[in-house]
């Protein structure tokens, strides 16, 4: 039965579980981007998040909170250095999955998780594209036909009053 199953334990026990969301941590914080099996990708998502957050606000409390989930000094100091100025004013959801297939060995989902602000692909097309311009059928002319008619239709009445 699935009585309180809240989260995906992965097939392993809780010491080993906590193992590999620490050392899958540790991994995406230093590497910005890693490509794990689709299930440890969402564990990983739930895992990471809260810790983004706490690295928002840099106290002392929150450093030592983060330091006890990772073990890891680097990983912390680039937590809340670079990676935390990048995603100061953004509100939650600071990481993306992608699903990228299947594995050939055993045909697990394989995915890439990877932090949102980090990708500099996506965020240079998002700012060329702009807002885009909606159009109905029928809307209105555009001013510099109009514009035209309207010329032509006062010459051509000049040229009737002469």
């Amino acid at each position: 039965m699935r009585h309180g199953k809240k989260f995906n334990h992965l097939g392993r026990k809780k010491g080993h579980r906590k193992a590999l969301l620490k050392n899958l941590s540790i991994a995406l914080i230093t590497h910005k981007r890693i490509r794990t099996t689709l299930a440890k990708a969402k564990a990983l998502r739930v895992h990471v998040e809260p810790l983004i957050t706490k690295a928002k606000t840099n106290t002392m409390h929150s450093r030592r909170v983060v330091f006890s989930y990772l073990q890891n000094k680097e990983a912390v100091t680039e937590l809340f250095g670079p990676i935390a100025d990048k995603i100061g004013d953004r509100p939650g959801g600071y990481l993306r999955i992608i699903k990228t297939g299947t594995r050939k060995g055993d045909a697990a989902e394989m995915a890439m998780i990877e932090l949102v602000d980090y990708n500099e692909l996506m965020l240079a097309n998002k700012k060329s594209t702009g807002k885009s311009k909606r159009s109905r059928r029928g809307g209105k002319k555009t001013t510099t036909a109009a514009a035209a008619v309207t010329a032509a239709a006062a010459t051509t009445a000049k040229s009737e009053e002469e």
